[in-house]
């Protein structure tokens, strides 16, 4: 055995990077990978072991965003979804972390450290120089220098490390004339919860509660339970059993965990042995020790989103994303209140949210996405949901690879490159309400030809809006040419398939919340699995000047882009097979040089 007497200092591993961001939730992976995709260098710092943030298997909320038809999120969080359908159609949260883990770990120009919590920052002026964490697990310390640093953490951690300017709080009405704010300004929050999983077996199961946990009797769930049937607590996952909106949602964390996990447990107490529900065969699935949190710090911007912006559909010039969940503005009491836990104020879907809401306004390399953006409590009730903050993530990795190809800052890609900034994230598939990819100089000398109506290939709307479909419809065999004037250079074939957005090809006993996005709540007996939407175009070949190029026998998503890497004159697409539908449906063609 070897003793040291002396004292050691713990390491510290330094880098060097374009873009650090710091949380690892929906917001920075998105970030990250888009970021990375453009050729970016990324280091991506995450104080849990696992991704996803509140999506992930330690919180296991679902993952929600805008509402109504053809309204679903694309872009990345589409990809992961769909590989998630592909992989776990069991809806595995273990094989969901591996989804989220492999889409980040493995992407190419993306460094991740995780179980490393971010603990300080270093400025030089009104910039950030570089950021510390400490990784629990190999007791050593990370810094990390880059141009550019993004706060993906949630609780804004960047913040009161760097003098950034940041809210906290609900505004009083009078500030943004915001009707369902308060008559005052205060420090209240919306809260945190630990969420419950339960599985129906075949046979009644036993539930003993621990001698800690609250007891409580059904008038404790006035407004949170209906009791109309003993069987309608099962369309809930307990996101009611909520604190810390009345306190400090960090500082308190801990303590607010102590009393949430006392109400989970005695929760299930009351749903299992309370005589009310029906949950005899019933049994835990899971319960979760960390808080998944809605609201902390908030940015502020060059914009601040409000309510009147919300309601105004954020028309905006510089809108890189959208919203569309209701102003689901939770009772600051939370579980301590009989009075209703939410109030959904009315939202349009879809609402702009501008690029200005992004980058602070007080640190010149701070950027920012997820629940802590430059927006008020009121329209945060909005935008906190996690396929709007994937969103917003992913615009905010797509203009860091413009800002560092460019030498520019956050606010220079507003102010120089906004335009490029859309159209490249429609580029990647996302869809930017009231914008239209626009045609290229190349796809203007371009020919097209097939048994379809052919403009939908190129109309610049690649989803279902307004009651007109944009989709390119054919039969499989029939295909599509694209005729050059003469020999071009091409890099690939860019191609976005129909990925069914409101998911109407699942299973017909599939549960609706899965319909939405593919996370399980509570774990029905004989559940049907979910699939691959029944739409996406799975086998299709691609001729360049008559010679095979690709080959694909088992596509199951729906952005598509085929690496070419050759001179021709035409390209020919053949669509051989779907994944169960009858016709093919193409929402955009598109050859790139």
């Amino acid at each position: 055995m070897i003793h040291k007497a002396e004292i050691e200092k713990p390491l510290t591993h330094e880098y060097e990077t374009d873009l650090c961001i710091v949380g690892g939730g929906m917001a920075g992976m998105l970030a990250a990978i888009a970021a990375a995709r453009h050729g970016t260098r990324v280091v991506l710092m995450q104080d849990r072991p696992v991704l996803g943030g509140n999506a992930s298997s330690e919180v296991r909320m679902w993952i929600r965003g805008a509402h109504g038809e053809n309204m679903r999120e694309t872009g990345i969080l589409e990809e992961i979804a769909l590989e998630n359908i592909y992989r776990n159609p069991q809806l595995n949260f273990s094989v969901w972390d591996s989804v989220l883990y492999g889409k980040v770990k493995f992407e190419k120009n993306i460094t991740l450290i995780l179980n490393c919590s971010c603990l300080d920052a270093e400025m030089a002026g009104e910039e950030i120089a570089a950021v510390t964490g400490w990784q629990t697990t190999t007791q050593t310390y990370h810094r990390v220098r880059a141009r550019i640093f993004a706060d993906c953490s949630g609780d804004s951690i960047l913040a009161p490390l760097t003098g950034a300017e940041w809210r906290m709080g609900r505004e009083a009405t009078d500030e943004f004339d915001e009707d369902i704010a308060p008559e005052k300004s205060d420090r209240r929050t919306m809260g945190m919860s630990c969420l419950i999983q339960v599985r129906e077996t075949a046979h009644p199961t036993t539930y003993i509660p621990p001698a800690w946990a609250y007891h409580f009797e059904k008038k404790d769930f006035e407004n949170k339970i209906n009791f109309s049937t003993p069987k309608k607590w099962q369309n809930c996952n307990f996101w009611w059993m909520e604190l810390g909106g009345l306190v400090d949602s960090i500082a308190d964390t801990e303590t607010l965990r102590d009393e949430l996990i006392r109400t989970v447990y005695g929760v299930w107490d009351f749903v299992k042995n309370g005589g009310v529900c029906d949950a005899a065969n019933w049994e835990i699935e899971w319960i979760g020790f960390l808080p998944g949190k809605r609201e902390s710090r908030r940015y502020v911007g060059d914009h601040i989103l409000t309510q009147n912006d919300v309601r105004a559909e954020g028309r905006f010039d510089d809108l890189i994303a959208y919203g569309g969940w209701t102003m689901d503005d939770h009772h600051p009491a939370g579980f301590l209140t009989t009075e209703p836990p939410t109030i959904w104020h009315p939202a349009p879907s879809p609402y702009g949210i501008p690029y200005r809401c992004l980058y602070s306004r007080n640190i010149a390399n701070l950027m920012f996405a997820g629940r802590n953006i430059s927006a008020t409590h009121s329209a945060l009730s909005s935008t906190r949901v996690m396929a709007t903050c994937a969103m917003m993530g992913q615009a905010v990795g797509t203009a860091v690879a413009i800002a560092i190809r460019d030498g520019l800052m956050p606010r220079g890609v507003y102010e120089q490159r906004i335009g490029e900034l859309k159209q490249t994230l429609i580029q990647d598939d996302c869809y930017l309400p009231w914008n239209k990819r626009e045609v290229t100089p190349l796809m203007q000398t371009v020919n097209i030809t097939g048994s379809g109506d052919v403009s939908m290939l190129t109309d610049g709307v690649e989803r279902p809006v307004d009651g007109v479909d944009h989709a390119y419809v054919c039969h499989p065999g029939e295909e599509i040419r694209l005729t050059l004037p003469q020999p071009t250079q091409l890099s690939a074939l860019r191609m976005v398939t129909d990925s069914d957005l409101n998911r109407e090809t699942f299973p017909e006993n599939i549960e609706h919340n899965w319909k939405i996005f593919p996370m399980k709540c509570h774990v029905r007996l004989g559940a049907a699995d979910v699939r691959v939407p029944a739409t996406i175009l799975r086998d299709f070949e691609v001729y360049a000047d008559g010679r095979l190029v690709c080959a694909e026998t088992n596509n199951y998503q729906r952005l598509v882009k085929i690496p070419l890497n050759l001179t021709a004159k035409e390209i020919t697409l053949v669509p051989r097979a779907t994944w169960g539908a009858e016709q093919v449906r193409l929402y955009a063609l598109e050859l790139m040089d």
